[in-house]
């Protein structure tokens, strides 16, 4: 999966702006256009941060807590390569996902009920699964959200500040609303670039800067990331502590025990997957 990620996942950044096929005037619709099924959850607790050092052990025997990442919610193209429609779940595939899980009795929580349950052995609902979104898609406010909303999800957007108000991308507004609407909005770098290769400046621009952004849009502490393609190492991992980040979120790589929480697994929901297919992932992945 990780030689496919690197190899792939660069569409996520200006290449991505053909992979999308929404109408200018779509960035108008608001979260409230769709019809609530289900009440809103209550909001989650803030995460209850340890002030010392942390049972790594017993973070590790936790059960792990299903993580689904998404990145593009739209129909297919006939330019969408093989290996992108990986990242490309079809509208009505999206939605069927999405009755689906709500359908077999998953409650979504977010990352500080996560940290929570792993740090201080808090209980969590009944079948909890977290929805992640990486990259600032417009698709994930216009199609996604709404589609939440009628289960009463809610999920983690990882933004990447460059793309933020251009078009076929979010704009500070829509961040904004999100975040309100009781969803996480997380860090996702500024331009994607490799996490594994930062290092001076690297730090000020795509950490830093883009951190400070999103704070001033959702005017909350931004505390998790989501690293590019994936990849991470352990020697940019003390960086992310020192900047306020309780943890961080890469792909399917086994967790390293020795930073479990900054290395926490999700898969990705393909853009190939039936229900079912969803469903048996889910079960057997975690």
């Amino acid at each position: 999966m990780m030689k496919q990620l690197s190899a792939l996942l660069p569409l996520c950044v200006f290449g991505m702006v053909a992979c999308q096929s929404k109408p200018a005037n779509s960035d108008k619709k608001t979260l409230s256009d769709s019809s609530s099924k289900a009440s809103t959850t209550t909001e989650a607790p803030a995460a209850n941060v340890a002030k010392g050092p942390i049972d790594k052990a017993a973070i590790m025997a936790r059960k792990q807590v299903p993580v689904l990442c998404y990145h593009q919610i739209r129909d297919w193209k006939a330019t969408d390569s093989k290996g992108a429609k990986d990242y490309i779940v079809q509208i009505a595939a999206f939605k069927e996902h999405m009755k689906m899980l709500a359908d077999s009795g998953y409650h979504t929580i977010l990352p500080d009920q996560l940290y929570n349950y792993l740090v201080n052995g808090a209980s969590l609902p009944s079948k909890p699964i977290m929805l992640t979104f990486d990259d600032t898609d417009l698709d994930q406010f216009t199609i996604a959200a709404p589609e939440m909303k009628k289960y009463g999800f809610k999920g983690v957007f990882f933004v990447m500040t460059v793309s933020i108000g251009r078009p076929h991308y979010m704009t500070k507004e829509m961040i904004k609303q999100l975040s309100d609407a009781g969803h996480v909005i997380g860090s996702h770098t500024w331009d994607h670039h490799n996490f594994k290769k930062f290092q001076g400046k690297d730090w000020e621009t795509q950490i830093d800067k883009p951190t400070k952004k999103l704070e001033e849009i959702t005017g909350k502490k931004i505390t998790w990331f989501a690293y590019p393609f994936g990849l991470w190492n352990e020697q940019g991992i003390p960086e992310l502590k020192k900047r306020g980040f309780i943890g961080a979120f890469q792909l399917a790589e086994k967790r390293d025990p020795n930073e479990p929480l900054f290395t926490i697994r999700r898969i990705l929901d393909s853009g190939y997957w039936s229900t079912k297919t969803l469903s048996n992932s889910i079960k057997h992945s975690f």
